[in-house]
């Protein structure tokens, strides 16, 4: 069965990025980690004179509660890459311990007088495709419920359980990175004896000035997809409230909050070399949602940390119109 992670970059395109990550809050509350492993212009060999354009590499970034977070990022050679090939089936990324495959990741970095090291199993029940425009990009949730197990290390300290977290396994591609973006990927754990709930959404900018937009809420085993989101995005708070309904009449309201010490700033790169944006991550967000089934009375989901929200190019647009 074709899965969602399979590679679509070849190594010879000159201009592109690809990237498998992952997003997981710990279970104990205490802190979330994001691991990504990047494919950027193989076919350049990356952004060539850049400290920061190897075109492989393995970032991962810790979110402490009421904390900065810390990134750190390693950069390889080609020539130390395996990975399988496109669209090949199981899935393998790997180089000098580090690695993503389709249910595992594992990694070990030393840097800047810090050692992470990390070995993780996954496993989840719903999996999605947000967007994809083929050659444009893509973007996809292999594991969109994804329940996280093994350890991960930083500087002796360690994390480990079974489970150890929650979150999502993502795989995102593009011939370049959009003008703006914002895209929120929240876990509910349920008190009440059902199965967790997720939510992702994502809406950035098209060519002809357009703007794409959907939701897809994964709720008691069901689907709903929303496409007319509406309301706003409030960059500068950092905040992100919107309000949509499905065909089936599902109603749903947002309010996604990613303010406050676990906001972590960083740069990407631009796939033609050409300087670098900002891209701000809260891996530690606070979400509530407001669903209405049809026939159903309001049901509300919260959750204090186990929420993503990530937003790039509000500096432009510190208010997007939905």
């Amino acid at each position: 069965m074709k899965t969602l992670n399979e590679v679509y970059s070849a190594l010879s395109m000159r201009r592109r990025y690809e990237v498998w990550f992952i997003r997981m809050g710990l279970a104990n509350g205490s802190g979330a980690w994001w691991f990504r492993y990047l494919l950027m212009n193989p076919g350049r060999g990356g952004c060539v004179g850049n400290p920061r354009g190897m075109p492989v590499q393995v970032w991962a970034t810790w979110f402490p509660r009421n904390t900065a977070p810390m990134t750190w990022i390693q950069g390889f050679t080609l020539d130390e890459l395996q990975l399988s090939g496109r669209g090949e089936n199981p899935f393998c990324f790997r180089l000098s311990g580090n690695g993503i495959d389709e249910n595992s990741c594992q990694g070990d970095l030393a840097l800047d007088g810090h050692r992470i090291s990390w070995n993780l199993k996954y496993r989840s029940a719903f999996r999605v495709t947000l967007s994809n425009k083929g050659w444009i990009g893509f973007s996809r949730s292999p594991h969109s419920d994804a329940v996280f197990s093994g350890r991960i290390t930083l500087d002796g300290q360690s994390f480990e359980g079974d489970p150890l977290g929650f979150g999502v396994q993502g795989h995102n591609c593009g011939y370049r990175h959009r003008s703006f973006w914002a895209w929120t990927h929240t876990y509910f754990l349920r008190s009440d004896g059902h199965p967790p709930s997720t939510l992702e959404a994502l809406v950035y900018d098209m060519p002809f000035g357009l703007v794409f937009r959907k939701a897809v809420l994964w709720h008691d085993r069901q689907r709903h997809e929303f496409r007319n989101l509406q309301k706003e995005i409030c960059a500068a708070s950092f905040i992100w409230d919107f309000h949509c309904c499905a065909i089936d009449k599902t109603e749903l309201f947002a309010e996604i909050d990613g303010s406050g010490p676990s906001a972590h700033r960083i740069s990407y790169l631009k796939t033609n070399c050409a300087g670098s944006f900002a891209v701000t991550n809260n891996s530690m967000a606070r979400a509530k949602i407001r669903l209405q089934l049809a026939g159903k009375p309001v049901e509300t989901l919260e959750t204090t940390s186990g929420a993503v929200l990530e937003m790039a190019g509000g500096e432009s647009r510190p208010m997007i119109e939905l």
